[in-house]
């Protein structure tokens, strides 16, 4: 009997494990977008010692005329220049060009140069970076695999349906027996 509570306490200490670190992915994702944060998952090195590959980066929009030299943004690059996607970096310079309006240089901060690009910034507001948190990254990185959702949706629907499977089955036992307990009383 000891050995079956162990067991379940186990299991109990497993299933709130993996409750809590749900949840607190869950809150990790949900709640600054709530206020206005916008979320981006840090997956190179550029920018390693402030914001380490697999952080997860909240930046606020902010007017980009309140963007100054050292704040951190996440833009995308001018097209040809090189990198796809996202990049967040450092603001190094900006220079006011009178037919181009602001033009912004970044470098990232484990890099030993600036970019080799120069940008403007068109939108009426740029994400600025506000707080970092290390290591969230993965786990949302991996949930853009099919396989891994595929996983972490379907182990935990398996696991409750074999729970409930396995209850019924005791249940059902435990009711025959009651039945042939009750049957053979009756023929004494």
């Amino acid at each position: 009997m000891e050995r079956g509570l162990l067991a379940d306490r186990a299991r109990s200490a497993l299933t709130a494990a993996i409750v809590a670190a749900g949840l607190g992915l869950a809150a990790v994702m949900l709640l600054p977008a709530l206020v206005g944060f916008e979320r981006y998952v840090i997956t190179g090195s550029s920018m390693t010692g402030t914001y380490d590959r697999g952080s997860v980066l909240y930046a606020k929009a902010v007017p980009v005329a309140d963007l100054e030299v050292g704040d951190v943004i996440t833009y995308e690059p001018p097209p040809g220049s090189g990198p796809d996607g996202l990049v967040t970096h450092r603001i190094v310079s900006i220079r006011n060009d009178p037919r181009e309006g602001r033009v912004f240089r970044t470098k990232g901060d484990a890099n030993a140069s600036r970019d080799p690009w120069k940008f403007t910034l068109d939108g009426p507001t740029q994400a600025r970076a506000e707080f970092a948190v290390p290591y969230v990254g993965y786990a949302i990185s991996a949930l853009a695999i099919r396989e891994v959702r595929m996983a972490v949706i379907g182990l935990p629907a398996l696991l409750i349906a074999f729970a409930l499977l396995r209850r019924m089955w005791r249940e059902a036992g435990e009711e025959a027996r009651r039945r042939h307990g009750l049957a053979a009383g009756g023929e004494s």
